[in-house]
Formats: structure tokens, sequence, C-alpha cells
């Protein structure tokens, strides 16, 4: 893997790592108000994934989760509504006064940007399953078992 071949990306991916991930926070909680929102989110933690996993770090293999409750938190807050003679994704604004922060304001849009977050991360990780990034450069079962076939044909 790359990581195993460079030093100095396997350290830069593993040092910006956590700063890229605030900085995705700081775009979903932002995506109300400003640019950014759920997809951006969704794209700068993917990003974060895929430099992991190319590197060789750790990454989250389980994509069927990430779509699983993605689907369901942005299907059932987009349905919801209509349950109470709304339109189609009409938002709900909740105001609670909190004593350090003062009054904060959140809405059901921001279930959905979660949501959309979690599909978005979903799909790059079932991406790069798809890929065998995970078995760069390594020796994988898979691979392994396909080399030895490949080789005992030629025989």
């Amino acid at each position: 893997m790359i990581g195993e071949r460079s030093v100095v990306v396997h350290a830069g991916v593993q040092l910006v790592s956590p700063l890229a991930l605030v900085v995705a926070v700081w775009l979903f909680f932002a995506g109300h108000n400003q640019p950014g929102g759920g997809f951006a989110a969704g794209l700068v933690t993917s990003a974060v994934i895929a430099l992991r996993a190319v590197t060789g770090l750790s990454w989250p293999r389980r994509s069927e989760l990430f779509l699983g409750w993605g689907i369901v938190a942005a299907g059932v807050v987009a349905v919801l509504p209509l349950a109470f003679g709304e339109p189609l994704l009409d938002q709900i604004v909740v105001e609670v006064d909190v004593p350090v922060l003062g009054k904060v304001k959140s809405g059901s849009a921001l279930i959905f940007d979660a949501g959309v977050v979690a599909v978005v991360v979903g799909l790059a990780i079932a991406v790069l399953d798809g890929l065998g990034v995970g078995a760069l450069g390594g020796a994988d079962a898979s691979e392994a078992v396909g080399a030895e076939a490949s080789e005992e044909g030629v025989r």
C-alpha cells in the first residue's frame, strides 16, 4: 500500500484525518444558513475514508449499515409531515433555551442531512470495497487464491 511505501504519506493522512473530519462537521452544521450541508460533509468524510483506505489505515467496511440508516432517516423525515397533513419534506423547527449557549434552533432538516451524510459515506465505502482498495499491495485471501489457481493453470 502507499502508506507502507511512504512514511510521509502515511503520517500526513493520519495527521490530517481528524482536521478534515472537523471541517466535515462544520460543513454539516453550517449548511442550513451557508453553503454546505449533508452532501458536502459526506463528500469530505468520504475523501478521508478513501485516503485512509489507500494508505492502509483503518476505515469502516460495512457500507450497508451506513446506507440503511441513511435511507431510513432521510425517508422518515421526508414522509413524516404527510401524516400530519403537511407537504412532503416540510421542516419542523424546534427552539430550545440552553443555559450557556442561549437559544438554539434546530429542525428536522438536520436529521435529513445526517441521513444524506450516511448515504454518501455508505456509497463511498461500497465503491472502495468494490474496487478492492483494502487489498491494494497486500496479499488478500481472495487474491492469493486467484493467483494460485492461475499458476496451476499455467503448469
